[in-house]
């Protein structure tokens, strides 16, 4: 008898959370400039700019140090000198969040690094083809030999990284490094010199007011007049002679309206609340835009616990490269009307893939409300570990190249934070669950049931979204034994996996039936002439000309008088 294989054990399952509501909001609107106001936004943009990147490399001179020691103070006097005071400070709170966004980068990227490392070694310390408890050699010497090479590179990789930490000096590309990788690429990235130019320039402009409480408006360095929509802006010192407004300013002939949310952005600026403002500018399409943002109040949304207790529907999805599966769930974890694909097209340029995702996600959001839905459950996806890992945990060959492509340009991040905000200001709740095994159990236990109950092609992901609305609900994905069975009348199975129990007061029993109690048809019988009619439905032509076998009771019903020649048909007749 052969050696009895050890069960492999499941990885623990974290818990459902709800999804944090969006802590603010961003809106844009376009600026139809003229040629004057374009080439003075211009000349701003490049002088605060210059400055901006100076600031920025003192900052990363400074090294990481505690926020009293970054000097803050001493830059922005400096800067206030070529300038002004709510130029150089906005300029200065740039510099350092662009710092601290860089060194949480590189503790990211050293992290990814630190566990490819750990994989390769733990493969390269078992001998080829050869397994040791759940880690498995590399296939030949000839991989073990390439695998060892791609070892010794992570290797100096990380200690540059590591290096670059301990220094507190990360690498920063002001415009974004890949559009610097595409000047030596200008084929591939199908521009032209001159265009390249102009995009580089453009994303190097710095035209960025942060809001101040209490001042006009929300913001007084760029100032938009609710009543009639007019942009103004504070020049810097150098520049005051270009000034056609009052104070030193410049008034764009240009106006804005936010169409988008625009009564949340009038509640703020009507009251002077902060308001944050930035302009850019799109040289491929030749336009320039009006960001406005700001910060909104803390919202506390119901637990998983709370939402399942209130006894209302979710709508459960399963994130895919190319279409979203959604299946409506009951409290009871139950699937309910019939599963729905959406389409998800992810190719072409960037404004095109994120409008096409907000309009599936739009789909979703109509349809929780049309079935009552009060959120939607989705997998807290990330593939963090497994893209840093690479053909070590996601597969090799021809196969494992296209899984993991098709998993890198799953866009979870995006999905995820789109969702949120979308869904919150529909009314909607979101709850993330752990993805472990919901693919697998979905497909095993809920695929045939759903396809039984359906006229639709059912997928692999449909019962996959089911395990995950399941996970979200609270109740386990496998379902309940013994309440699948196949009915015997209609031979269609049911895809329930719970059942919703009437509770019954204890010490009652049903009142004892008589002749004279007509039947109230909760019980099958095994012919209809054994129910007690009071009217029998004498056209009802399906039935045909059948005798009736029971009692019929006709204008003597009310009076409680019984035909003599039928009498012998009750019992104790």
């Amino acid at each position: 008898m052969g050696k009895r294989r050890k069960k492999r054990a499941l990885r623990p399952i974290t818990a459902p959370f709800t999804v944090a509501a969006p802590a603010g909001a961003r809106i844009r609107d376009r600026l139809r400039l003229s040629a004057a106001d374009a080439e003075v936004l211009t000349l701003v943009g490049s002088h605060l700019g210059r400055h901006q990147r100076a600031d920025l490399a003192e900052r990363v001179a400074i090294g990481q140090v505690p926020v009293k020691r970054n000097q803050r103070a001493e830059r922005k006097k400096a800067l206030t000198a070529v300038s002004s005071s709510r130029w150089a400070g906005a300029m200065t709170r740039a510099s350092e969040d662009q710092y601290q966004l860089s060194l949480r980068c590189l503790y990211d990227e050293a992290a990814g690094l630190r566990r490819a490392i750990g994989t390769i070694e733990r493969r390269l310390a078992v001998p080829c083809q050869k397994r040791v408890g759940r880690v498995r050699g590399y296939a030949d010497q000839n991989e073990r030999f390439h695998k060892q090479r791609r070892l010794l590179a992570l290797k100096t990789r990380l200690a540059a990284v590591e290096a670059r930490i301990a220094s507190g000096r990360p690498a920063i590309a002001a415009g974004g490094r890949r559009l610097l990788k595409a000047r030596h690429n200008l084929a591939d990235a199908q521009l032209t010199e001159a265009q390249w130019r102009r995009r580089w320039e453009a994303s190097r402009l710095f035209l960025t007011a942060d809001g101040e409480s209490a001042a006009p408006f929300g913001n007084y360095t760029i100032t938009v007049d609710p009543h009639d929509g007019t942009v103004s802006l504070v020049l810097p010192e150098p520049l005051r002679h270009l000034a056609n407004a009052p104070r030193g300013r410049y008034r764009l002939t240009c106006t804005v309206r936010f169409s988008h949310r625009r009564e949340e952005w009038l509640d703020r600026v009507t009251a002077n609340r902060a308001v944050r403002y930035d302009i850019a500018h799109d040289p491929a399409r030749g336009r320039w835009y009006l960001d406005a943002s700001w910060s909104t109040d803390k919202t506390v949304l119901p637990t998983p616990e709370e939402i399942r207790a209130s006894g209302t529907r979710m709508l459960s999805v399963d994130l895919n490269a190319d279409h979203l599966a959604a299946t409506v769930l009951d409290e009871y974890g139950n699937p309910v009307g019939e599963p729905v694909t959406i389409p998800l097209e992810l190719t072409g340029p960037t404004g095109r893939r994120d409008g096409r995702l907000r309009a599936a996600i739009t789909r979703l959001t109509v349809l929780a409300h049309e079935h009552g839905c009060a959120g939607i459950v989705i997998e807290n996806l990330g593939f963090d570990d497994a893209r840093a890992t690479g053909r070590e945990t996601m597969g090799r060959g021809r196969h494992g190249k296209r899984f993991r492509r098709t998993v890198a340009g799953i866009p979870t991040a995006r999905f995820r934070e789109r969702l949120r905000g979308m869904a919150y200001h529909q009314g909607l709740i979101v709850i993330a669950v752990d993805p472990a095994y919901t693919s697998i159990w979905g497909e095993k236990y809920w695929k045939t049931p759903l396809q039984q109950q359906t006229r639709t092609t059912v997928t692999r992901h449909h019962g996959a979204a089911v395990a995950i609305g399941r996970r979200g609900l609270g109740h386990r994905v496998r379902r309940r034994p013994g309440v699948t069975a196949p009915d015997q009348r209609i031979g269609q199975r049911r895809a329930t996996g719970q059942t919703a129990p009437l509770p019954r007061p204890r010490g009652t029993t049903s009142p004892p039936r008589t002749a004279g109690t007509p039947h109230q048809g909760d019980k099958t019988r095994p012919r209809r002439g054994d129910q007690l009619v009071l009217f029998p439905d004498l056209e009802d032509r399906s039935r045909g000309h059948q005798a009736l076998t029971g009692p019929v009771y006709g204008d003597l019903a009310n009076t409680g008088q019984l035909p003599q020649e039928r009498s012998h048909h009750l019992p104790g007749a």
